[in-house]
């Protein structure tokens, strides 16, 4: 039997412990090899601790290790006899809220750390916000340190109200607070006896338990992104095919289908694979497609299941987390990373801006500042073929870069309900 995957990602402020919860999860689970645990107690005992921080299992840069902060995304594997597990450390600080985003994007659970001493800061209301605007389904709201409140029930209680006051407005999804201390380790794998007044599970079991749900391949529409165009040979003995990853779907030998954005229609003559050929490709399978008709397939282009195409358009809204420290105004132009098609985009208008503390947005903000999140009109060079982010997380979301210094500037979601009301 296979045991299905959970991903899930901790956000939250600085210092707020996200770093030593995933290290307890990892040493209380038996998931720590013996030479990495040596390795992190001698960086211990070189930094003056008398405990192993267990925050360093994580942090795997250098810098992070010296600075005992967490700069990037720090991924994790660990697996119990119910679940496996992928983990996406995220950094708090505020200039790295870039790679928060990336942390969040494929979780299925985000667990939302607050320290049980500071309450919400600004900063755990903007990943909060931003896991529900990436779509994932389920929040932990994992109250720490509370040793340092003396396991006062008050204070869990006060703080899960502050906390659903503000997430009222949020939408979708489900919340479960917890109360831990990933430090001493209550409630995150083993029950605390210093909070007998808790009766719900222990983090671990909450994650082990958490229906995640994911659309079958043959409920959703097929995207296939071409990622590359492979042509040997010449004459009667040429093999033409386009390689790439199925994004979403499933594709059948000989079923119908679209080159977007041109239109053309043709049929799959064959999908094949380093280990032959194969009558069905299922997501997120990779495979090279041949088609029936001699057709002019550029990296980039989307093959889609006919009937079911998505919107081919040179203009849609989107929000975007911006992410640089010069503002996004109207007539700003950038390269746009859509799926594997590039193009540039301008934008049109800065519609809005989200107030992370009350969630309210502002209309015709003229920009959008470093870590603001708003609502922008695009126009791209060239049409993209695009589904609403709701529907299709690869073929509803795209990447801003700066073309002067190449650097990654937003990350964008596309307004799926925008783009019906257009059609």
């Amino acid at each position: 039997m296979t045991l299905d995957l959970l991903r899930f990602t901790t956000a939250g402020s600085v210092d707020d412990g996200k770093s030593t919860l995933i290290g307890r999860l990892l040493y209380d689970s038996k998931s720590v090899f013996e030479d990495q645990l040596e390795h992190v107690a001698d960086v211990s005992a070189r930094r003056g601790s008398e405990e192993i921080d267990l925050a360093l299992l994580t942090d795997g840069l250098r810098a992070e290790r010296e600075q005992g902060i967490t700069i990037d995304v720090a991924y994790r594997y660990f697996a119990t006899p119910r679940r496996r597990f992928i983990i996406a450390d995220s950094p708090g600080h505020q200039q790295y809220t870039r790679n928060m985003v990336t942390g969040a994007s494929t979780a299925d659970v985000a667990v939302i750390l607050l320290d049980a001493r500071k309450g919400v800061l600004e900063q755990s209301k903007r990943h909060a916000y931003i896991s529900t605007l990436l779509g994932i389904p389920h929040l932990v709201i994992a109250v720490n340190k509370m040793d340092l409140v003396d396991h006062a029930q008050e204070r869990f209680e006060e703080i899960v109200a502050q906390f659903d006051a503000f997430a009222a407005k949020l939408a979708g999804g489900d919340r479960l607070a917890i109360p831990i201390s990933a430090l001493r380790g209550d409630n995150v794998v083993e029950r605390s006896e210093h909070m007998p007044w808790y009766d719900g599970p222990t983090l671990l079991e909450h994650l082990e338990e958490v229906d995640v749900v994911h659309d079958h391949p043959h409920e959703v529409p097929a995207r296939f992104p071409v990622q590359w165009v492979i042509r040997t040979g010449g004459g009667e003995g040429e093999y033409r095919g386009y390689a790439g990853q199925l994004a979403s779907g499933a594709l059948h030998a000989g079923e119908e289908v679209v080159v977007l954005p041109a239109g053309h229609r043709t049929r799959i003559a064959a999908i094949d694979t380093y280990d032959g050929p194969l009558e069905e490709l299922v997501a997120p399978l990779s495979a090279t497609l041949r088609l029936a008709d001699e057709l002019d397939v550029a990296r980039g282009e989307l093959i889609a299941g006919a009937g079911e195409e998505p919107v081919v358009t040179r203009e849609f809204e989107a929000d975007l987390c911006w992410m640089d420290s010069a503002p996004l105004r109207p007539g700003g132009r950038y390269a746009i990373k859509h799926a594997a098609r590039e193009a540039t985009a301008m934008v049109s208008a800065v519609l809005d801006r989200t107030d992370v503390h009350t969630l309210e947005r502002t209309p015709d903000p003229g920009a959008l500042e470093l870590n603001d999140i708003g609502r922008v009109a695009l126009r791209t060079s060239a049409p993209l073929a695009i589904d609403g982010y709701r529907t299709n997380r690869r073929t509803g979301s795209f990447v801003l870069i700066d073309e002067a210094s190449n650097a990654t500037v937003a990350a964008g979601m596309i307004d799926g309900d925008a783009l019906r009301a257009r059609d």
